[in-house]
């Protein structure tokens, strides 16, 4: 492949953070301070209702590799990079690449599940504290794990493909089977890897070491396998219906005699229902994002570097609307100084909160904490009803 024209941003890892207050080095403390965040009430006038924003770092625990963290792709596979949109668009070989891995990795992705993190998220909800979610994962956990709040996914979702021509989408399940049926002999390989447990393993190292290389996304990579012999099916809709192109004219899909898109077709391109990099966020995606921010009073950032703007954006959007901003991850994250260089000396965590501990550790001990009687009492507001449902109407556009 072509040297890649974009850089992908903070590959290396991020200055250590320090801890806010003091205090929240430890678990009890930082469960005292995360308390304090939760109940305060918002300066300025602000919403009392709380908005999350949630990166790859929560779904580590679900046996999912992530990009940054200590672990992550970045680290332990030094020469990995991304597909990029204009590649995917472009390229047949590309494509079929990049669908073959995807093929091998679907099946273990499918079957994760949400983990104690996204869970306690939920409960959050459930408490009252937290009333919208806005994640850059792709996984589907956090709808999965509570239906009940308001989901937006920044950077789309796995579990659909779409057609780059018509838009359609379609379940990511069906679009599986298809590529079983035209590819028999990677089903069989993707068997026999499933039965000998080589896809399992949550050790990237011991997955290196059957040859395998298991990045974010459910990509897996073979090396040396015949990527090249790979098909992938065509937009079923353009296939009978083809549609018109900018230029006006009419496009041209064609298959080959078992469905497989064939490289004289320019359109009825199926992709992950994802953005790609390099590939814009939707207007109405990015709106609904500052609208949800604008609706609330505090953000709590869960396990993300914030490295990609899409997200920082979005933290530093909250910050210049005087809202508190907590942030539970291990690791540094992109430009959090900003974040906290105006904090009174002292504060408990009301103002502000940066812990450095795992998602899945501090959210659940937070919630037991919270559901204790007789400690706190819940935030109320005469207007804490129509902030919910007016937050809940932000998000209803964009829920699957």
């Amino acid at each position: 492949m072509k040297k890649p024209l974009m850089r992908i941003p903070y590959t290396e890892l991020l200055p250590a953070p320090a801890t806010i207050p003091h205090t929240a080095r430890t678990l009890p403390g930082a469960i005292a301070a995360l308390q304090e965040f939760l109940h305060a009430p918002p300066p300025r006038d602000l919403p009392p209702s709380t908005v999350v924003l949630t990166g790859a770092g929560l779904s580590v625990a679900s046996g999912l590799a992530d990009y940054r963290g200590a672990n992550g792709t970045y680290r332990v596979n030094k020469t990995y990079r991304p597909i990029y949109y204009h590649e995917f668009l472009a390229n047949h070989e590309a494509r079929k690449r990049y669908w073959a891995r995807s093929f091998l990795g679907w099946t273990t992705l499918r079957k994760a599940q949400p983990n104690a993190g996204h869970h306690a998220v939920r409960d959050l909800g459930r408490l009252g504290f937290v009333s919208g979610v806005i994640t850059q994962n792709v996984d589907s956990f956090h709808p999965r794990a509570h239906p009940e709040i308001p989901t937006l996914e920044l950077h789309g979702y796995l579990r659909s493909t779409v057609c780059t021509s018509c838009r359609s989408e379609f379940p990511r399940d069906v679009f599986q089977a298809e590529l079983a049926r035209l590819n028999p002999v990677w089903d069989v390989f993707l068997h026999e890897a499933i039965a000998t447990g080589a896809l399992d393993t949550e050790d990237p190292h011991e997955k290196r070491a059957r040859g395998i290389r298991v990045n974010p996304d459910g990509d897996v990579d073979v090396p040396n396998a015949p990527y090249t012999t790979f098909r992938y099916p065509a937009c079923p809709k353009c296939l009978t219906s083809p549609p018109p192109l900018a230029d006006g004219t009419r496009g041209t899909v064609e298959v080959d005699g078992d469905g497989a898109w064939h490289p004289t077709s320019n359109a009825g391109i199926l992709k992950p229902a994802v953005i790609m990099f390099g590939e814009s966020i939707a207007n109405e995606v990015k709106q609904t994002a500052e609208d949800a921010i604008d609706g609330a009073g505090r953000l709590l950032v869960l396990a993300t570097s914030m490295a990609t703007y899409s997200a920082w954006r979005l933290a530093k959007r909250a910050k210049d609307r005087g809202m508190p901003i907590g942030i539970v991850n291990i690791g540094g994250v992109r430009g959090e100084e900003v974040f906290f260089a105006d904090l009174e000396t002292g504060q408990p965590g009301s103002q502000g909160v940066r812990v450095e501990m795992s998602t899945d550790s501090v959210l659940p001990a937070l919630v037991e904490e919270l559901r204790r009687p007789g400690l706190w009492t819940l935030p109320s507001s005469p207007e804490a009803g129509s902030v919910q449902e007016n937050e809940a109407a932000v998000f209803k556009n964009m829920l699957q």
